[in-house]
């Protein structure tokens, strides 16, 4: 099982960090890539549409949604 890789970002004004696994940032960063963003932006945005759901899961779900929708699954 891959350990999971801790990255700090700033989410209105306050310094987080989120841990995901290595497959998930990377499938942010291309994401990211495509949306002309930084990794940092996209969990920003992430963040702000994510309601109850905590942090690193948003991120999981986002980046899944994003691989079935463009066909990488």
């Amino acid at each position: 099982m891959p350990s999971l890789q801790k990255k700090s970002v700033t989410l209105s004004g306050h310094e987080t960090s989120v841990a995901l696994e290595p497959e998930f940032w990377a499938a942010l960063q291309t994401m990211a890539g495509e949306q002309q963003l930084g990794v940092a932006q996209l969990v920003r945005t992430v963040d702000e549409a994510r309601q109850d759901r905590p942090l690193a899961s948003a991120c999981r779900v986002a980046a899944l949604e994003w691989a079935l929708a463009s066909g990488r699954s």
